[in-house]
């Protein structure tokens, strides 16, 4: 029992305030994230689209995104998190409950792009806000937990959307639309600002935006770690879009894929928080290298599925990679970012999830429908595979890049606290 105590005590002891009031906005945010769990089927079944309809629609969400996270990294940086967070939060409700009420094809991809423009937005501000709050030594065990928060939301939204969907499918949005505004409504009320001072004004926009564009796109080892994780997000994606399609495709009901997703939530909830005592002190390539094979592997095993406990079984695999996947991300992320232009690098990472977003479906249902199901996860496997050797290459170009800047930001420190020479006569 004082084993416990004492590891509950060294994973959750000892972070700001402002940490946890985030992490119970994203908790309370995921407990109603119905719509994305359910939406492939939900235009399938309940709008009677096809799978590449589907798929342009889910897509067009991921382009939102797209544009989203690149306005709203800059955004962070310049206007400041909080508003941002707040601006995305009451922005992506109002859409929400307008993409449920929409009913011709146009009108939902209308919805599903303006959507997914506010709600990515307050992933830039969100990160860098963490990245302000959290120092640097305790951000690996605040990012998991943060992580757990997201996915015992996540499981819980899977079963219960399971159940509203038999009900009335509108009844997921306004559920879903609630919990971001509660979300805004906390950050409104016990979140403060976190960005730096900096240049205001017109001062701001000479000093930051074109030094800025040009030091992430001259930043090659940052960008080919973007790249990378678009790779992974490219198979990771298939879940939410083709999976759910397939399960149909079998005989399987709405409720029985949300209680197979929910596996996915179920295993982090109960073993994430062990996993940064897990990777602590190993090579995060390795780590990133190992999980990138994982989520290969469990996603190459649906093509043999065709029951719940194979599908659940193949489910379970993946997550684990995803597992091993994201502590290691987030930390990477935090050491590659120049502290002044955390916002927009964080935009950067954000938006290689909205190019998968917004090609993962695509991509997902041509393949499908021209090539076979089958097909379609054996390239998740290969995908995966690539990745991983990625990884182990490009990985102590990384790790320098890390090192040289946490060696900057030591001694801009040591500068900033060295009292100035006084004169001799003084």
């Amino acid at each position: 029992m004082r084993t416990m105590r004492s590891w509950f005590r060294d994973t959750t002891g000892g972070l700001p305030t402002t940490f946890w009031y985030l992490w119970s906005g994203t908790l309370i945010n995921r407990l109603g994230s119905f719509v994305l769990v359910f939406l492939a089927i939900y235009l399938t079944q309940e709008r009677g689209f096809s799978a590449s309809q589907a798929g342009l629609v889910i897509g067009l969400w991921g382009v939102g995104g797209a544009f989203g996270t690149t306005a709203g990294g800059t955004l962070a940086d310049r206007w400041g998190r909080r508003p941002t967070l707040l601006t995305a939060h009451v922005g992506a409700a109002a859409m929400m409950l307008g993409l449920g009420l929409a009913r011709d094809l146009w009108a939902v991809a209308l919805g599903a792009l303006l959507l997914g423009m506010f709600a990515e937005a307050a992933r830039p501000a969100f990160g860098a806000m963490m990245i302000d709050v959290v120092p640097a030594k305790d951000r690996l065990r605040a990012f998991s937990l943060n992580y757990w928060a997201i996915n015992l939301g996540f499981a819980c939204a899977a079963v219960l959307a399971g159940l509203a969907a038999q009900a009335d499918y509108l009844l997921l949005f306004v559920v879903d639309a609630a919990t971001m505004l509660i979300t805004a409504l906390i950050i409104f009320s016990r979140v403060p600002e976190t960005r730096q001072a900096g240049p205001t004004g017109a001062d701001a926009v000479k000093a930051v935006p074109l030094g800025a564009l040009r030091t992430i796109l001259t930043d090659r080892v940052y960008l080919g770690f973007v790249a990378l994780n678009l790779l992974a997000a490219l198979v990771f994606l298939q879940h939410i879009s083709m999976l759910p399609i397939a399960m149909g495709d079998d005989g399987l009901s709405p409720a029985t894929y949300g209680s197979v997703i929910a596996l996915n939530g179920i295993l982090i909830v109960v073993g994430q928080l062990f996993v940064p005592r897990l990777i602590r002190g190993r090579s995060r390539s390795h780590v990133l290298a190992l999980a990138s094979v994982v989520m290969g592997v469990g996603f190459g095993l649906t093509a043999f599925a065709g029951t719940a406990w194979f599908y659940g079984l193949t489910v379970l695999i993946w997550t684990v990679g995803e597992m091993l996947n994201s502590p290691s991300n987030s930390t990477l992320i935090a050491e590659l970012s120049p502290a002044e232009l955390r916002g927009r690098y964080q935009g950067v990472f954000s938006l290689s999830w909205q190019i998968a977003g917004a090609s993962a479906p695509i991509l997902g249902g041509l393949v499908r429908e021209h090539v076979g199901n089958d097909a379609l996860w054996y390239g998740c496997a290969a995908l995966g595979l690539l990745t991983a050797v990625a990884h182990l290459v490009s990985g102590p170009a990384r790790e320098r890049r890390a090192t040289a800047l946490r060696r900057s930001g030591e001694a801009l420190a040591t500068v900033a606290v060295t009292p100035a020479p006084q004169p001799a006569d003084a």
